[in-house]
Order: C-alpha cells, then structure tokens, then sequence
C-alpha cells in the first residue's frame, strides 16, 4: 500500500476507483465505500481512499485507522482538511483533485457526500460531470442497524453512554486503545494485580469512564482483562486519561511495549474510593465479573 499525506503527491497515471471523506471511524457505512472501491479495483484501476483528518474528539487516531486500511487498498492518502482543499471551488475539485490528479475512472460516495467551498458540491453536482469527464458514479445508501442509520455520531452517543456492545456492532470491530505501556505508581503490584497502562492520545473519543470487560493484545497474543479507562480519581489528581489493564493469564513484562486494548463490556462507571482497602475490594470484585465474563475458572 502507498501512503500519502498530501493529494499533491499523488503521482500515477493509472486510472483509479476512489472513496473521500472523512471515514472517522470506519464504522460499518463506511467500510461498504472502501468495499465498493476495492470491487472495482483491477491491473489497471488502482484502489484510492482519500480520508480527511477532522481534528478532535476522533474514534480512530491517524495510526490506527492506517493500520486498519492497509489490507484494504492500494493508495491510502490521509491528509488535513486545509484551507485550499476547504475552499476549492467543488467544480475545481472535480476538474483538478478527481480527474486530473486521481484519473478517476470510478467515484464512489455516500448519499450525503458534500465537498468544495461552503459544501456547495453534492452527489447531485458529481453525477452532472460523469458524462463530462468520463467517470462512473456509485452512490451507496446508508447502512442501518436496529432501525436508525450508522453514523460517526451514533457511535460516539453509545461510547458516552457506555453501551460499548452497541458501539463496537456499529463499528463492525471493537472499539480499541493502543498504546505503549507506561510505569506507574506500582500500587496494583503492591496489592496483588498489576496492571498495565496506556495513556489515550488527546484527540481520541474516550468512551464512558468505567470498568469494562477486555481484551489485551501483547506480542501478537490476545489475553482476556479487565481494565478501568478513566482517571483513577482514588490514586492521582492528575486528571490524565488512561486505560488501566490487569491481563488474566499474562504474568510476563510489558513496559514499554506496544499493545492493544479492546473494550468488550461495561461493566460500572469509574469511582474514588474512601481507602485504598475500598478500592482493593471492589478490584477483586471487578477481576471476578472479568473471569465470568470470559468464562474462565474462578481461583
């Protein structure tokens, strides 16, 4: 896969299948585009998606949405939504971006798909200029889960309210936090748990604060947990946002690597405990719900 992070170094004169948007998520609406796209892939269509960087409050960050789209296409450009690209005239964006840098022989979008200064271009003004420039338009209809529509924010909303088994069903995967394992305050090795934590970038969407039922990739393995996401209000007055795991069956060192936190099940939101004997007896309980969870033995 080439890896782009600006539509001005895109150089091919290949014809190309090609997806826009912002793709924050790449929830289940989002990965029929991509599928479309890669349908119409061939020797001599190349594979194109073009995902806008929004800024904050992201599900996916920039590392691991690229992780995400490696297997998925040829050409992955993932740039800012800068001001020329906001304020190119959506007639000029065709003309320039779509046919003269992409060759696009094929476009597809959603049904709601805008562009171009003051999101003046539309599906409408796309399929205008199809016969003009001699690309094929797919428009792909929404995708719908339990009645209401897929959409970034509806993944956000369930991530707030801590229904993370709706989130990761709208996202098609589970949502993640990855991360390399920090030293802390060693106070869960000194109570017989220790835990791994891993700090979420500033621009990832956090999910409720709480304690949830999870899944840990360490080396390539995946290991059942259970982990707090929050900011152990007991401990710290920091306020700095961590995912904090105690990995069942996993007795090896982890600092300093990079790894995977999968969040499966809410299980109660984030508290600050009177004592840390408090917070040792609501761990135990917490580990327990995980074994149970998992289905594993209680000991």
């Amino acid at each position: 896969m080439q890896y782009i992070t600006e539509i001005e170094s895109y150089q091919s004169e290949k014809r190309s299948a090609v997806t826009l948007g912002k793709f924050d998520g790449l929830h289940r609406g989002h990965q029929k585009l991509i599928e479309r796209v890669r349908d119409h892939a061939s020797d001599e269509t190349v594979s194109i998606v073009c995902s806008f960087d929004m800024g904050k409050d992201m599900l996916l960050t920039g590392s691991e949405k690229r992780k995400r789209l490696e297997p998925e296409t040829d050409v992955l450009i993932f740039t800012s939504f800068h001001e020329r690209i906001r304020q190119m005239e959506p007639e000029t964006f065709i003309k320039e971006v779509l046919v003269e840098r992409f060759h696009a022989a094929y476009v597809v979008v959603g049904t709601d798909f805008c562009f171009g200064h003051e999101k003046r271009g539309n599906v409408e003004m796309l399929r205008q200029y199809a016969d003009v420039y001699g690309y094929r338009l797919e428009v792909v209809d929404k995708e719908v889960y339990d009645g209401d529509v897929i959409s970034s924010t509806r993944v956000r909303k369930a991530l707030e309210a801590g229904k993370i088994g709706l989130a990761n069903e709208l996202l098609g995967y589970r949502y993640s936090v990855s991360g390399v394992v920090e030293h802390g305050k060693q106070l869960g090795r000194r109570l017989g748990f220790p835990t791994m934590n891993v700090a979420f970038e500033e621009r990832k969407k956090a999910p409720r604060f709480g304690v949830y039922a999870c899944r840990v990739e360490i080396d390539g393995i995946w290991f059942p947990g259970i982990g707090n996401v929050g900011v152990k209000p007991t401990v710290t007055e920091e306020m700095r946002l961590l995912a904090e795991v105690f990995v069942l069956g996993y007795d090896g060192n982890a600092y300093g690597k990079q790894i995977t936190v999968e969040l499966c099940d809410f299980e109660r939101s984030e508290q600050k405990f009177a004592s840390v004997d408090e917070l040792k007896r609501q761990v135990d309980a917490d580990i327990l719900y995980g074994r149970r969870y998992f289905h594993l033995e209680e000991h």
